[in-house]
């Protein structure tokens, strides 16, 4: 049987030794297995490449995947799917952040067919920043509430699956890609390792404020489309509220014949904000998906390869 171990890359000149290492010694302990090591270089600026290549000519494991340029990691983990041969394929940071280490178990789970899916899921998030923790906690608080699936809290890409389950995914052939989506949404038996939270052990995080944030911006718009429904329901509470603010003017002026010696222009000017806000909310979250329709009748590749020793077409 052989396991396929897609890495993506960005970046990672000093943490992929360290990972290649570890990972070698969890291959040892199972040695009824094969493995096959997929790394994808997404457009890195350091000596990341360089680096996949001298592992892949001391070990005929090693393949890699050099892209164009940064895609980014949704594209990565595409790719190293799309090229994967093996029965199981697992995919993991190379930062060591996904530790290796519960790989046997992962692997023991699936053969005894307990699932298709062994996944890892952080129940700590001790090392982070604590703003980043509240907005990540907050963001699958919502997320769960809008989607038909569901985002377990603290799940990582980190996991092992069957053929079938790979075979799916890659089905789903969208640009626009927010894989802990997509895993939930191909369904199939997931079973859940806990594990505490793992510093890097080498270079620095790829992941900015603004980069998060637009993740899960993107995540929000793939899976539901509650933000158009809420933008209906806003329109409908503000029209509401422009009836009964008319309403009460008419009443005052009309039946009880009370008028005002200074017009009202301050509360007028409130109002025309107020409506001129969730007509712009609205346009905004239209634009969301309208630009995400844009992006996928263009039909482009999810990514480009510029270089690989990989053989799978």
């Amino acid at each position: 049987m052989l396991i396929s171990l897609i890495v993506p890359c960005y970046n990672e000149e000093e943490s992929l030794p360290i990972f290649y290492n570890a990972a070698c010694e969890i291959t040892k302990t199972l040695s009824d297995k094969d493995f096959e090591f997929i790394f994808v270089n997404d457009g890195s600026k350091d000596k990341t490449l360089s680096v996949l290549k001298s592992l892949a000519e001391t070990d005929e494991r090693v393949k890699y995947i050099s892209f164009s340029r940064n895609f980014g990691k949704e594209a990565a983990m595409y790719a190293g799917l799309e090229n994967s041969h093996g029965d199981y394929v697992a995919i993991l940071d190379a930062d060591m952040q996904d530790p290796p280490s519960l790989l046997p178990e992962m692997v023991r789970l699936l053969d005894n067919d307990e699932a298709d899916i062994v996944a890892a899921r952080r129940v700590t998030r001790e090392g982070e920043p604590k703003i980043r923790s509240f907005f990540a906690r907050m963001f699958y608080r919502l997320i769960n509430k809008m989607c038909e699936v569901e985002i377990a809290d603290g799940a990582r890409d980190f996991r092992l699956m069957k053929r079938i389950v790979v075979d799916a995914i890659i089905s789903l052939g969208e640009k626009q890609r927010f894989s802990k989506g997509i895993f939930a949404w191909v369904g199939f038996r997931t079973k859940w390792l806990e594990h505490l939270n793992v510093e890097r052990v080498a270079g620095e995080t790829k992941w900015s404020f603004w980069k998060l944030f637009k993740y899960a911006i993107d995540g929000i718009v793939s899976f539901t489309i509650a933000p158009m429904r809420l933008a209906t329901y806003c329109g409908f509470a503000s029209a509401f509220a422009a009836f009964c603010y008319m309403l009460y003017y008419f009443i005052r002026a009309i039946i009880l014949q009370i008028y005002n010696d200074v017009p009202g222009y301050p509360s007028l000017l409130c109002f025309i904000l107020f409506i001129g806000g969730l007509i712009l909310m609205a346009l905004g979250i239209l634009g969301e998906y309208i630009g995400r329709i844009f992006i996928e009748v263009k039909r482009r590749p999810i990514y480009i390869t510029a270089e690989t020793n990989n053989d799978k077409k």
